[in-house]
Formats: structure tokens, C-alpha cells, sequence
């Protein structure tokens, strides 16, 4: 697969993920990751998919500050995916078949709806947990991704 014809979805960890504690080498090399891939996506190297749950995610945050930067890297997002009913019932098929969390269903959900290959996240319960069932897609850490595709 192409980088070129990659469909990608981050969800709401790796838009965090800069502006974590990079004093920490894991933390610091994942958001380097997350930069390079967003990089990418001006380039129109790869094409990035959001979602209404992702922007849901974003609006919780309570630090306006981090809130506004995190809005900031959201806007490279090529394409938003909503949420439909289908969405919502492969959302639980996910739930019913691991011990994947609802939000985290919900992304898996959301970005396969949309033919996404690969789904990035810093989470790495939710990466085990993602490659031990059938999914559409691929779950990945960002520096994972950056390491084996780029």
C-alpha cells in the first residue's frame, strides 16, 4: 500500500499528544511522529478522516489553552465522518467481541464506515486490544506507523 493512497483516522490522544509532557522521550517521539504525519497530510500524501466523536472529545477538554492548539492540528483533517446507525451497531458488535471501551469502539466504528486503513492511537491497551479482534483496519501507534510506512 502507497503512502500516497493511505486513508488515516487519529483519534483524540494523538491531537493531544504534542502538547503532553515531552520531556518524556516515549511522548516526545510520538508527537514528532504525529508532526511528520500531519505533514503528510498538507501534502496530500495521505488523507486524513475526523469525526463528530473526535470533536466531541476535543470540546470536553477543560484547558482552554491546550483546547484551542489541539482545534488547531484538528483542522488538517481532510474529511469528516459522521455517525450513523451502522456506525453505532458495528460499535457494539466491536464491544461484544472485546474489551474495547465505547469510545474507542465508536473510532474503530467510525473510521471503517469510511474505508480508513489505519487508525492511530497512543493508547496502547486499545492498540492490543484492536489487533486481537477482525477489524477493517489496521490500529497503530503513530511512531509504529511513521517507522514502518514512511
Amino acid at each position: 500500500m502507497g503512502v500516497l493512497n493511505l486513508k488515516i483516522y487519529l483519534d483524540n490522544c494523538c491531537y493531544n499528544r504534542p502538547f503532553d509532557d515531552l520531556s518524556q522521550e516515549r511522548v516526545h517521539f510520538e508527537s514528532e511522529a504525529i508532526y511528520s504525519i500531519l505533514m503528510r497530510v498538507e501534502k496530500n500524501q495521505i488523507k486524513l478522516f475526523g469525526s463528530p466523536l473526535v470533536e466531541h472529545e476535543i470540546d470536553k477538554n477543560s484547558d482552554i489553552h491546550k483546547k484551542l492548539k489541539v482545534l488547531d492540528l484538528y483542522q488538517s483533517v481532510n474529511e469528516k465522518i459522521p455517525v450513523t446507525a451502522e456506525v453505532k451497531g458495528r460499535s457494539k458488535e466491536i464491544m461484544s467481541v472485546s474489551n474495547i471501551r465505547s469510545y474507542d469502539s465508536l473510532h474503530v466504528a467510525i473510521a471503517e464506515s469510511a474505508g480508513v486503513d489505519i487508525l492511530l492511537t497512543t493508547d496502547d491497551k486499545f492498540e492490543k486490544m484492536a489487533n486481537k479482534i477482525d477489524l477493517k483496519l489496521r490500529v497503530m501507534n503513530p511512531l509504529k506507523f511513521v517507522l514502518e510506512m514512511m
